[in-house]
């Protein structure tokens, strides 16, 4: 690396402020389109896509590129203090939704306490924007309390079939559509969506991820815009073929918009994208998919940079979704920026 580089690394992780607490990790935004937002980024997927790694490099970019205040929080191991993705019922930290201006949810089956789902459910009724990744389609599994069973990934009470998913952000988890670690996904732009903002600085195609396609139920709501279809693939490689026959035939939407509107009266804005484990995020339209919604959800578009600055800051070597095991040991406080 250059020392003018390295200089100018320095000087942008130098601007922006780390703090931690037992709960999560605070990377202040000091410069940018997003100065003056907070984003709160929950992670929690039991270690198969990673969200634990993911969040927190999303989070320094939109942080150190971007401007806005990011708070990731973690499940947290009450024994040790560690962030253990397979811990279902401990998320410290959750006041932050309070005054947060996005939610962006990485969360697989939580069965968590009625006092942190409160903090949940209140920010949904709000008629703030949500951002869901991968598993964020079902985040809940209530079998500990029924107060907010409604919101389970496979409800069926009336009105709230399939919970959360289904009606927040269009959809609930179904199936997967290709095969999980043997098949691949390429992003296609859908039909009339190449012009959204939340593509931009994006080529149909580019965007891949070794994670397969999940199965949506089409067609998906009338208030849902789908912006990106997966392409199942023969095998995992960005240079994949497409696999022929019905199961591309239609393609599953991998990146939708929505609009929600609970109690409050106000509709929010809602981006979905079940690409996004913490190796899919190594491609680099990957990474401006979430960037760019994040400007979208916000409703920061028209600032949509032309091609967003979606640089790793730091090192990035993530587990991979085939691999179960996470690093053990970690706290927040081991994840602040460093000069």
């Amino acid at each position: 690396m250059s020392f003018s580089v390295c200089t100018t690394l320095f000087a942008l992780l130098t601007l922006c402020v780390t703090s931690t607490n037992a709960s999560g990790v605070t990377y202040e935004g000091q410069g940018g389109a997003g100065k003056g937002k907070h984003i709160v980024l929950v992670a929690g997927d039991d270690a198969e896509y990673h969200s634990e790694e993911a969040l927190p490099a999303l989070a320094k970019i939109l942080a150190v590129r971007h401007g806005f205040t990011c708070t990731v929080l973690f499940p947290i191991n009450p024994d040790d203090g560690t962030i253990d993705p397979r811990e279902k019922r401990n998320l410290p930290g959750l006041e932050a939704l309070k005054t947060a201006d996005l939610l962006v949810i990485f969360l697989r089956w939580r069965d968590l306490p009625d006092e942190e789902m409160k903090y949940f459910v209140d920010y949904f009724e709000s008629g703030r924007p949500v951002l869901a990744i991968r598993t964020g389609t079902h985040p809940f599994a209530f079998k500990t309390s029924k107060t907010y069973e409604k919101w389970s990934w496979d409800s069926t009470i009336p009105g709230w079939e399939g919970g959360f998913g289904r009606r927040v952000l269009g959809e609930t988890w179904v199936a997967h559509h290709g095969g999980h670690g043997s098949q691949s996904t390429r992003g296609i732009f859908a039909p009339g969506a190449a012009s959204s903002p939340i593509l931009r600085g994006i080529k149909d195609g580019e965007i891949w991820g070794p994670t397969d396609t999940y199965e949506v139920r089409l067609p998906l709501p009338k208030t849902c815009e789908a912006l990106v279809l997966g392409q199942v693939l023969s095998w995992v490689g960005p240079d994949s073929t497409a696999v022929p026959g019905k199961v591309n035939d239609p393609m599953m939407p991998i990146a939708w918009t929505n609009s929600y509107t609970g109690t409050s009266g106000k509709a929010a804005r809602i981006f979905t994208s079940t690409i996004g484990s913490a190796d899919d995020i190594e491609n680099d339209a990957v990474r401006r998919l979430l960037v760019n919604a994040t400007y979208w959800v916000t409703g920061l578009e028209a600032k949509t940079p032309a091609k967003a600055d979606v640089a790793f800051v730091g090192t990035y070597d993530p587990h991979s979704f085939l691999s179960e095991v996470y690093t053990a040991g970690v706290k927040p406080s081991d994840l602040e920026l460093k000069p």
